[in-house]
């Protein structure tokens, strides 16, 4: 008898303590059974939250079909001539608004524009804007969010008041009114848009995830050993609370690439001559019924992008979530 109640402590003294408060949600324990290296009985070993949604994810059809077109995006936005020869700038009005011909599969647009070749290196605009707006709006919104929620009191207080401030301005009017003073043709001043009026929905996300976080057992464990803030900050709370930032980050990624062609489609975000698909899909429109094909290609790009970082995000969240195991 008296050995049964000596094998708990054995086992606890045969660790560490730093080592057991070190140890999160995410490093729980998730047993999976596996022949013992005698080839004997099973052996158990842990599994994280994370290699449980990499198993998940692996498995779910969503998740491969929209990670390949996205692969398939970043590549064209970086190796664009790798599937075209041609420039988006380069114009010949003799074409305008022809149809498919050899060389130009998807014809020509109201300036005579090889369509095929603007639709594949607007995907570079759209991905970049996505890509580097969505790391600013994560970055921000999570760093100010953990730090309100971690702290609380006045900071939260502040932080809830100002979030909603931002929640209040409509985007596009704010966009109108925000971009229309700025005559930069570049990307920069979309994505700091995006960011400034982004932060607030994943800063609540954040503070929620912290303020959930920091009431776990192995937190007030790791308090009581004389942990400091920054440690029990950065080591025990950050990394089981970024996963429900990481999801929504994902999904907001396919509507900031939205947002970007819908301010340049109303003329205030990207200008010409830089390629956009909301740029071809302003020029294009006019023109809708002698030469719908100048139209339906770049908003068809976007329409499948944006499904795509959607669809991600979908599958990231069901792998992440252990309610919908």
């Amino acid at each position: 008898m008296s050995d049964r109640h000596d094998e708990p402590q054995a086992a606890i003294a045969g660790t560490s303590m730093g080592g057991a408060m070190d140890l999160g949600v995410d490093e729980a324990e998730s047993l999976e059974k596996r022949p013992g290296p005698d080839g004997g009985g099973p052996e158990e070993r842990p599994r994280s939250l994370w290699s449980d949604a990499w198993r998940d994810l692996r498995r779910n059809p969503v998740f491969i079909v929209s990670a390949l077109v996205i692969l398939f995006l970043v590549f064209i936005s970086l190796w664009p001539s790798a599937i075209t020869s041609g420039s988006p700038l380069k114009c010949d009005l003799s074409k305008a608004q022809e149809g498919s011909q050899p060389g130009h599969p998807f014809g020509f647009d109201g300036q005579g524009c090889d369509v095929y070749t603007r639709t594949v290196y607007g995907a570079r605009t759209s991905v970049a804007v996505g890509v580097l707006a969505t790391l600013g709006v994560a970055v921000l919104g999570s760093v100010l969010g953990a730090l309100a929620g971690f702290f609380g009191g006045a900071s939260d207080a502040i932080l809830s008041r100002i979030t909603d401030v931002f929640f209040a301005i409509p985007v596009v009017l704010g966009g109108l009114v925000l971009l229309s003073v700025i005559t930069s043709n570049t990307v920069w001043p979309v994505i700091g848009f995006i960011v400034l009026l982004g932060w607030p929905q994943i800063s609540r996300i954040a503070r929620g995830a912290v303020i959930t976080a920091k009431q776990n057992d192995y937190v007030q464990a790791a308090r009581a050993l004389g942990a400091s803030n920054s440690r029990l900050l950065l080591r025990h709370i950050a990394p089981n609370a970024i996963a429900p930032v990481i999801v929504v980050a994902t999904i907001a990624l396919g509507t900031y690439i939205a947002l970007e062609a819908t301010l340049s489609y109303l003329g205030v975000g990207l200008k010409p001559p830089s390629v956009s698909w909301g740029i071809d899909i302003s020029s294009a429109s006019p023109y809708i019924r002698n030469a719908p094909h100048a139209l339906l290609w770049p908003s068809g790009a976007l329409a499948i992008t944006v499904l795509a970082f959607i669809m991600l995000g979908d599958a990231v969240r069901d792998a992440l979530d252990p309610k919908l195991r």
